[in-house]
């Protein structure tokens, strides 16, 4: 179902994700919710210190790669909210901050569908009711079937893209073993792999 109701106010998307790296599953989860929810635009947040993952690449490096794959699109933006902020980075203070600058823009939240089934164990998930709506992305391998929000959720949107099952985990486990990613990121994503030397030689227990 296409849901564009108020479509008079602002209507803002907000991607955030790790991004270790960012690759075109990402970039297809922000160009369907663009189209599907009529945004405005859809501003990719890379994580700071992701509370949930004990491992993580330079924080830097992780923006400077969303920002050379946003460039491929005149409706994506990043925002270094979560890097600039000290201490663990939660998603509801992001989204909080963002409600702010914003006014009574109304907010999507992107994720995939898998993050979305544990949103109930977040920071704050209680408060995240009335300031955002879920857009929970399935990919290969991903089945919302029977799940039903209960009291207190947000309102969940299910959003299918097509059928591109990639994950960050694997591009690092490729990079390691020599094995080629272009087909997985966007060029300049790839360049930027490749000159800095990211992911060469490493073990990949890393979360996507």
């Amino acid at each position: 179902m296409d849901d564009r109701s108020g479509q008079g106010r602002r209507r803002i998307g907000v991607l955030g994700g790790t991004f270790d790296p960012i690759h075109l599953g990402h970039l297809v989860a922000a160009s369907e919710s663009l189209h599907r929810f009529g945004l405005e635009r859809v501003i990719l947040v890379p994580t700071g210190r992701p509370w949930q993952k004990a491992r993580f690449s330079d924080p830097e490096d992780r923006y400077l790669m969303a920002t050379l794959a946003a460039a491929t699109h005149q409706k994506l933006s990043v925002s270094r909210i979560e890097l600039d902020r000290k201490g663990p980075t939660y998603t509801v203070e992001t989204l909080e901050s963002f409600r702010d600058f914003f006014g009574d823009a109304d907010l999507f939240f992107i994720a995939g569908a898998d993050a979305i089934l544990e949103l109930d164990t977040w920071h704050r998930f209680d408060d995240l009711t009335g300031l955002v709506e879920v857009v929970a992305v399935t990919r290969p391998g991903s089945d919302l079937t029977g799940f039903a929000p209960g009291p207190g959720w947000p309102v969940v949107h299910n959003l299918e893209i097509p059928g591109i099952d990639i994950s960050s985990t694997d591009i690092r486990r490729r990079v390691a073993e020599g094995l080629p990613i272009d087909h997985l990121v966007p060029a300049a994503v790839l360049r930027f792999i490749s000159e800095r030397g990211l992911y060469v030689g490493t073990r990949e227990a890393r979360g996507a």
